[in-house]
């Protein structure tokens, strides 16, 4: 099994290095909005063979760029028009479907760049020496030392981490340049008789995190603080906008990025708690779940309430969560897998009736409407994740492969489909939290 991380490495550079990394930077971020500006005069066009071709040439005489910078100038450029280009499409179908009224305009002007980074290949633009590491600039390699999280730099030592990209970021606050290097680790494979623990995590706003296991040993993550700092941020920001003064601006520059830091951080701390070792982590497949979940009111229509709501729910960094609790399992052993959200917070885990009734208010209350089962409600929800997790677990064990539609072992059913879909969450009714119910289901007891 490869695990990919992300270790952040602080260049201890001389002021004649700090030079030369600016002067290569700025080169670096001029090419781009050059061949931003071919990629548009040439139909907008989002492929990396197609303007290295038109302009290869052109990169290498005016800006200096060494050959594989010139060629990730193309990569990036083309990646970036990609993305537009897909949200264009989901744009246009938004507009089909009558979601919104407004047309994308990302793409009618050619995008601007603007951060100093550059991105780097191993072996070619940058590798790893006793002296430290090696970086290329227009005026030759350079050797500098660096410094970051230890056991990042016992993986890089040890030779455990292989390097593969990296990106130079310089942050104009503390003015110093940083080496973002992707390390790719070999971890051995699990299998299912390793796992000793199965637990299901149920991700919100008002609780981050609510993780539970088949031992009912429940784990609470409130999410007050988050929100509590998260509206002083943005009326900090309300007031200094509309200032408007230099100084204000100024203040404005510092606060940026300070509360996704924040959130960063709790984040982290959330995943590696819950991230236990010899675990098989089951979590929430959330895609699209903005989509799905469209505010009533937005805009000017919105009153105060709604859109404090509208705020909360787009800076729900869930995804985040997710992804950090999925990379820290690698590490201990363990792995994250997601199961279908569907119903999660509305099916009783007693007796399996499921209703938007059994949620009052859509407050934190579940009260069951066919056995009177009360608990909290993203309890509930957890304890679902749970069961669907070690459903898939017992069907990993039986069949020998991790599958998201194991009733399928052809292989023949598209897993996305709506036919496995619903075959997913046929079987998932069926689970019981106890054994107070048919003989039918599969039952976990307290």
């Amino acid at each position: 099994m490869k695990q990919v991380i992300t270790a952040k490495l602080r260049l201890d550079l001389s002021q004649e290095q700090k030079t030369l990394l600016r002067e290569v930077s700025l080169a670096y971020r001029d090419a781009l909005n050059y061949i931003s500006q071919v990629a548009f005069d040439n139909n907008r066009t989002s492929s990396a063979n197609k303007l290295q071709k038109l302009a290869y040439y052109d990169i290498r005489d005016q800006y200096s760029l060494p050959s594989q910078m010139a060629c990730n100038v193309c990569r990036q450029v083309g990646a970036t028009y990609r993305s537009l280009w897909t949200k264009v499409k989901q744009n246009s179908q938004h507009r089909k479907q009558g979601k919104t009224k407004k047309r994308y305009k990302g793409l009618d002007n050619p995008p601007h760049f603007v951060s100093r980074t550059c991105n780097l290949n191993y072996g070619r633009d940058f590798s790893f020496v006793k002296e430290g590491i090696s970086l290329i600039t227009l005026q030759g390699r350079i050797k500098v030392s660096y410094s970051g999280y230890q056991k990042h730099l016992d993986l890089i030592k040890s030779g455990e981490a292989k390097a593969k990209g990296a990106k130079i970021y310089y942050t104009p606050s503390n003015k110093n340049y940083y080496l973002l290097v992707s390390l790719e680790i070999e971890k051995p494979d699990i299998e299912p008789t390793d796992i000793k623990r199965v637990s299901g995590v149920d991700v919100g706003q008002r609780y981050l995190a609510v993780e539970t296991d088949t031992q009912n040993q429940v784990s609470f993550y409130n999410g007050k603080s988050t929100i509590h700092k998260a509206n002083h941020y943005q009326r900090r920001r309300k007031s200094l906008q509309r200032k408007g003064t230099r100084s204000a601006k100024r203040r404005l520059k510092k606060l940026s990025g300070r509360e996704r830091r924040f959130r960063a951080d709790i984040n982290h701390q959330v995943s590696k708690k819950v991230a236990k070792s010899n675990s098989l982590i089951g979590l929430e497949d959330l895609t699209h779940i903005r989509e799905r979940t469209n505010p009533r009111c937005k805009g000017k229509k919105a009153s105060k309430k709604q859109k404090k709501a509208n705020r909360k729910q787009t800076s729900w960094s869930f995804a985040e969560l997710q992804s950090f609790i999925d990379y820290k399992a690698v590490f201990n052993d363990s792995l994250a897998i997601k199961v279908d959200a569907d119903y999660t917070s509305q099916t009783c885990p007693h007796c399996g009736h499921t209703s938007r009734g059994n949620r009052p208010n859509k407050g934190l209350n579940f009260h069951c409407e066919n056995c009177g089962f009360d608990l909290h409600a993203d309890l509930v929800g957890a304890r679902n994740i749970t069961m669907r997790t070690l459903l898939v677990r017992q069907d990993w064990a039986s069949t020998g492969s991790l599958s998201a539609c194991p009733d399928d072992p052809s292989g023949s059913l598209d897993v996305s489909s709506d036919e496995a879909k619903a075959m997913r969450l046929s079987r998932f009714m069926e689970l019981r939290w106890t054994a107070e119910t048919s003989p039918n289901h599969i039952a976990f007891s307290d």
